[in-house]
């Protein structure tokens, strides 16, 4: 499965100049190792769908967070029509695009274990992951 998202996010993006093979994405496991780093002082700047697209993530997060009984597999579900639509809308290019990556390609190994995990505490602990990428991107990115 995450074999196959990795394909559709490589092949997807509008424009990409560098292709991410799925033999780093050791190198992007956390947001420790993401090596995201700024544009000089500035935030990189993603388009509109993409900016949506992981404000929507987050929301999804937030409300799932507030039920007292949540379904993991479920919010994995949601979650990847998120990615989807971000994957399906990239226009980004050049440096800011691969960078994007960095922190997309975990989300989406997140995700992916959210989606099919029947143990609610290995599903905690991807949440807690995807969380800390989703705030990487918020803190590395920005729209215009």
């Amino acid at each position: 499965m995450l074999v196959i998202l990795l394909c559709l996010l490589a092949f997807s993006c509008k424009n990409e100049e560098k292709r991410i093979s799925a033999l780093d994405k050791e190198t992007f496991s956390t947001p420790k190792t993401a090596k995201l780093k700024m544009d000089e002082v500035e935030k990189w700047i993603a388009n509109t769908e993409t900016q949506v697209g992981l404000e929507r993530m987050d929301s999804l997060i937030s409300d799932f967070k507030n039920q007292e009984f949540g379904d993991y597999q479920t919010l994995g579900h949601q979650l990847v029509k998120q990615t989807d639509y971000v994957i399906k809308n990239c226009t980004m290019q050049g440096e800011a695009h691969d960078e994007l990556h960095a922190v997309l390609i975990p989300m989406l190994d997140q995700i992916s274990i959210l989606k099919e995990e029947k143990d609610a505490s290995k599903s905690k602990k991807a949440l807690t992951r995807l969380e800390q990428h989703i705030h990487a991107y918020f803190d590395h990115f920005k729209t215009q």
